[in-house]
């Protein structure tokens, strides 16, 4: 019997579990679900004979190589900053390890140590990043098969509501993944390449470059940059491209209206304001607009912001509740703390809402001379709150590389992303099977 550990039960690793539980009688898996909040790892396996649920703290060194030891592959399903404690552990002990996390030099550095132990470890094997790379890989490696030149690439990626959920939310969005990462998202720089010029955007400017894109049957959305596209050039082996460009996608308006929030100062995570225990949620807002003992703060900031009063962004601002009194509810944080505790008592996903997962790739190339562009999309919607699009997009990658490795079907070695075409291919292949098909249609260049 193989088996599997599974380290954090949280929201993301719902699909995870039950693609695993699902497979494991056929497989012949013994899955081990550990987390700190034993209950929640309980509610995740639900008495199946195949599954234990294990209370755990990656900080205990003991524990975590007993852990370790006793698997045959490690899923960290754990904060990033966590995922080194686990894949240090992994590369001494010699097993498989797969997250859905960023790939950093830390990582990278056991690369040979996971070699020598004739074991796999591979990051970014999620959604964003991870069906971001598979999909892209795919097509970028055939047209260069094909003898073609790239031009250019760019790509959206954006976790939103269903059209059906949308209606009664003027921002047409909740959160349907980590809030911090929304709040403070695009805050430190911004560079990509645009036909042969490194381009840059500063924080300040980010919300105001959009792009707008439209999804056969799904309308239209706006994109923004991306903190840093350049680190592609080399990971999608695209040196010598015209244009490289990564975002975000949205619903239009919802940069203009956020871009708000940026202008205040309200997304600053690097001070801590007083006084938070007794601040409202208009206070809040106030905390950022000149004193005028005269002006309403809705006026105040109308004025500041060069806004009409009946400006949709101000009614975006009202249907959040930021002029009300009601109490924020902490008792101390930084204005991005604040504002992310704010919004989570409108973003937070509701039982029966349904969120959707967007990503859109667009690939220009020279075909004997002549211009030729394909865009490809992928659509995914959720069941509820639980079974989520985000959740499914995040989670069935990793388990369906976890059986492809168990079943000896990768054969690689060290530390991977997933780029390499024996990798994406069998894990695109099933994905489409269940129904995370990419939409594919050749357009004329603009």
């Amino acid at each position: 019997m193989q088996k599997i550990l599974v380290i954090g039960a949280g929201r993301s690793s719902t699909s995870l579990i039950n693609y695993l539980l699902e497979h494991s009688t056929q497989e012949n898996w013994e899955l081990t679900l550990a987390e700190k909040d034993v209950s929640l790892a309980q509610d995740k396996i639900n008495g199946h004979s195949h599954a234990q649920a294990v209370s755990f703290d990656v900080s205990n060194a003991e524990e975590l190589e007993k852990m370790v030891t006793s698997n045959d592959l490690i899923i960290s399903m754990l904060p990033a900053a966590l995922h080194f404690t686990v894949a240090e552990k992994c590369a001494e002990i010699g097993r498989h390890l797969l997250t859905a996390s960023y790939l950093n030099d830390e990582i990278q550095s056991l690369s040979k140590q996971f070699e020598a132990n004739n074991k796999l470890l591979i990051m970014e094997m999620g959604l964003d990043p991870g069906i971001d790379h598979m999909s892209a890989m795919k097509v970028l490696d055939r047209i260069k098969e094909d003898g073609h030149e790239l031009t250019a690439f760019e790509t959206f990626t954006g976790g939103l509501l269903s059209p059906d959920e949308e209606k009664e939310n003027p921002w047409q969005y909740k959160f349907t993944w980590n809030p911090r990462n929304v709040v403070l998202a695009g805050q430190g720089f911004v560079k990509f390449i645009q036909e042969g010029r490194y381009k840059y955007i500063p924080y300040h400017k980010l919300f105001r470059r959009t792009e707008v894109i439209h999804i056969p049957g799904y309308g239209y959305f706006e994109g923004y940059a991306n903190r840093d596209s350049l680190k592609y050039l080399d990971l999608y082996k695209l040196r010598g491209i015209n244009t490289l460009y990564r975002g975000t996608l949205r619903r239009p308006g919802f940069c203009k209206a956020w871009d708000v929030f940026v202008q205040l100062g309200a997304t600053d995570d690097t001070f801590e304001m007083e006084n938070v225990a007794e601040m409202t949620h208009r206070q809040f807002i106030n905390s950022f607009l000149s004193y005028n003992p005269n002006d309403s703060i809705e006026l105040k900031l109308a004025h500041y912001m060069n806004l009409d009063m009946e400006d949709e962004i101000m009614y975006k601002f009202k249907w959040l509740g930021l002029f009300s009194d009601e109490s924020i509810g902490l008792e101390k944080g930084t204005p991005a703390k604040i504002l992310e505790h704010i919004l989570k008592k409108k973003w937070t996903l509701d039982e029966t809402d349904r969120d959707m997962i967007v990503m859109w790739h667009k690939f220009n190339y020279l075909e004997n001379g002549e211009a030729k562009q394909i865009e490809s999309h992928m659509v995914a919607i959720g069941d509820d709150d639980t079974n989520t699009a985000m959740s499914k997009t995040v989670g069935l990658p990793l388990a369906i590389t976890a059986k492809l490795v168990l079943q000896g079907k990768i054969d690689l070695t060290g530390v991977h992303t997933p780029t390499r075409k024996e990798i994406y291919g069998p894990v695109l292949e099933e994905l489409e099977q269940l129904g995370f098909e990419f939409s594919e249609r050749h357009v004329d260049p603009t």
